[in-house]
């Protein structure tokens, strides 16, 4: 087993004393600020030891087989709110009526997993009834910009010649913007009804919720004739941990705590790029 440490800013002193907890055969530099420590003892205590001290160090840390590498798996699954992107887009769209802090307070309950997704989304839609259709358009180009790394990690996995899948409780709107915009392969998510030019306050059929967020990652697995487990997947919310429990490696980003503490990684600090720094030779 691997250890591997990394962060916006690393100084390998620290480094040795937060791996010394696993006692590593060595430590190898892998980056301008990332570490592998080689050969770490593993288990509940020393990893809830190292989560401590790099939380403090603000380091992120990911414990890997050392075999693992990125022809491992066929498929990178990622939510696009939060995750793949900075924003919440309803609550960028909400602030366009003024109601921002109200959907926001609804966005965060649903994270934490204190509200049902279906639920909060249909609160929340309900709250746009009204709005000109063109906000959504204000909002992609005024406000939504990539999380950091994402480009990288996606040029990255892309030539490992993985497919990507775009599963977002968001809107369509924004998910087929992405998937043009970054070459992805599949997206899915909740379509906004329209009429005479205004949101209605109303989402068109079913609701991507947790539930089908993980069937629609199975059945992109299936048609790539891949198992699930041949799957990594990120994601930042509550509504995101079914998916994230069949994947053979689970990211947090810049996650709910409910969500860091289920997942095989949490990228509290680094871009999404830190997951390649798992496979570097």
């Amino acid at each position: 087993m691997n250890l591997i440490l990394q962060g916006l800013s690393v100084q390998r002193h620290i480094v040795e004393q937060i791996a010394g907890l696993a006692r590593p055969r060595t430590i190898v530099a892998i980056g301008e600020h990332a570490y592998r420590c080689v050969d770490v003892s593993y288990n509940d205590e020393v990893k809830s030891q190292i989560d401590m001290a790099a939380w403090a160090a603000k380091l992120d840390y990911a414990f890997i087989e050392r075999s693992r590498s990125l022809s491992d798996f066929g498929l990178l699954a990622m939510d696009m709110d939060s995750t793949l992107i900075t924003i919440e887009c309803i609550d960028e769209i909400a602030d366009m009526q003024g109601l921002k802090p109200q959907v926001a307070e609804i966005t965060e309950a649903a994270m934490r997993g204190e509200i049902e997704f279906k639920e909060s989304l249909t609160r929340r839609v309900a709250l746009l009834k009204g709005l000109d259709a063109s906000a959504l358009q204000r909002v992609y180009d005024e406000r939504l910009a990539l999380s950091p790394g994402a480009e990288k990690m996606l040029a990255a996995i892309q030539t490992a010649g993985m497919k990507t899948l775009l599963v977002s409780g968001g809107f369509t709107f924004f998910t087929d913007r992405m998937k043009q915009r970054l070459g992805l392969d599949y997206t899915h998510s909740n379509e906004l009804e329209i009429v005479d030019g205004k949101l209605s306050g109303r989402v068109i059929g079913d609701i991507v919720d947790g539930a089908e967020k993980k069937a629609t990652v199975e059945r992109v697995c299936k048609e790539l004739d891949i198992a699930p487990r041949q799957a990594i997947v990120m994601g930042d919310g509550a509504n995101d941990l079914r998916m994230m429990s069949i994947a053979g490696l689970s990211v947090a980003f810049r996650a709910k705590p409910v969500v860091r503490a289920q997942a095989d990684m949490a990228l509290n600090f680094v871009g999404l790029d830190g997951i390649l720094q798992l496979f570097s030779n």
